[in-house]
């Protein structure tokens, strides 16, 4: 069932760091949380409205949603909680590092502590209605029953705004996130190495692919694990190691940047799993001699997908040495996947849920997952 679309209008300002990269923040995870923007005004520098301070960065946008007025409140709360701002410390006008108010809901009316729709006095204010008749100037004030335009013309507020040349972007671009080295995990199945091998393809990256697939204990492991389960794990530590260290110290200058379908750690994840006590302390020894200065990811992103798709991806692929794969094996791992990402990559990981999305198939899914990604690194790199 298609859900209602409504148009809903915001006004954002800053006036405390870098003025600017907090708009352009606003905007990207407005983008990500609430829906498509449709337009975004130029940004006005503007006196402080109310109290003496530095003056502001304004703009307005335009945004698709699909959800309630209170529930875009919330979700404008939250985004400006993630970039510092505390909106209820102080009572009255205070200087902050980013303002979003919600201005319009299409033609909506709500009145209540929480939200008031339209916004209050937003037609006596400059700051506002200047932007917004830019993108919106038909848009009508349901209490005033008229247009931003006609608003905009019987204000007397019309001083104080100077236009700049900056210009606010709807939608970022993997290549601007400041990513470097981005490692893609997950299960067995996840789809680590489609994706990894599509981002390299579409955005002229460094394909670095975990080499197993002559590995001559993967079989035999799967047959008995038991036996196998030492002999598996110290050849791909060899591997890794040997692979691993060589690839990511080889700078390709034609390249973008470097993704990989596997991280190194992933060693230990599946030898705790696998290995007895006695063993798994010898390998993890031998694992931190060989990987003291290994270099470490900037972006670790772990594909999350429930049970019953990994299953069904692995039996869409048919490798004869995976038919023994069962449901426990495969929770296991995820759980210690989990388990690993608690303690380590703290600053770097990102947990995207892919078990309702085809990536291959469905190219909006592809760009829902570049998205997170760009806009995972964007945030941490500035």
């Amino acid at each position: 069932m298609k859900k209602n679309i409504h148009i809903a209008h915001l006004s954002l300002g800053s006036n405390l760091g870098n003025k600017a990269l907090m708009l352009q923040k606003a905007v990207y995870l407005l983008e990500d949380r609430l829906g498509s923007i449709t337009a975004i005004s130029p940004v006005y520098k503007t006196a402080a409205w109310g109290f003496d301070s530095e003056d502001f960065l304004n703009c307005c946008l335009s945004i698709e949603v699909s959800i309630t007025p209170l529930k875009v409140l919330d979700t404008i709360l939250e985004i400006e909680n993630s970039l510092g701002r505390k909106r209820y410390e102080q009572e009255g006008y205070a200087a902050r590092t980013i303002d979003i108010d919600l201005l319009l809901y299409g033609t909506e009316t709500h009145s209540e502590e929480r939200l008031q729709l339209p916004h209050p006095q937003m037609e006596k204010r400059a700051f506002v209605l200047v932007p917004l008749a830019q993108i919106a100037a038909n848009a009508i004030h349901p209490v005033l029953n008229t247009s931003v335009q006609s608003i905009l013309e019987a204000s007397e507020d019309l001083t104080g705004l100077e236009r700049t040349e900056i210009t606010l972007h709807k939608t970022l671009n993997l290549l601007d996130s400041g990513l470097t080295f981005i490692a893609i995990e997950g299960n067995i199945g996840a789809g680590k190495t489609t994706l990894s091998s599509m981002i390299s393809e579409d955005f002229n990256a460094k394909l670095i692919l975990e080499g197993f697939a002559d590995n001559p204990f993967l079989p035999k492991f799967y047959e008995d694990q038991a036996r196998y389960a030492f002999p598996l794990e110290m050849s791909f530590l060899a591997e890794r190691y040997q692979q691993y260290t060589e690839s990511t110290s080889q700078l390709d200058l034609f390249k973008n940047f470097m993704v990989s379908d596997y991280d190194i750690y992933k060693s230990l994840i599946f030898a705790q799993i696998t290995l007895g006590k006695e063993e798994y302390a010898l390998y993890r020894k031998l694992f931190g001699f060989m990987y003291k200065d290994a270099k470490v990811p900037d972006a670790y992103i772990y594909l999350y997908q429930n049970t019953e798709r990994l299953l069904d991806n692995i039996a869409k692929r048919g490798r004869d040495y995976e038919k023994t794969i069962d449901a426990e094996y495969l929770e296991k791992i995820n759980q210690g996947y989990l388990d690993f990402i608690k303690t380590h990559h703290q600053n770097q990981q990102l947990i995207i849920d892919v078990s309702d999305r085809d990536f291959v198939s469905n190219p909006e899914d592809y760009q829902w997952i570049i998205k997170k990604i760009a806009l995972f690194g964007f945030l941490k790199s500035r």
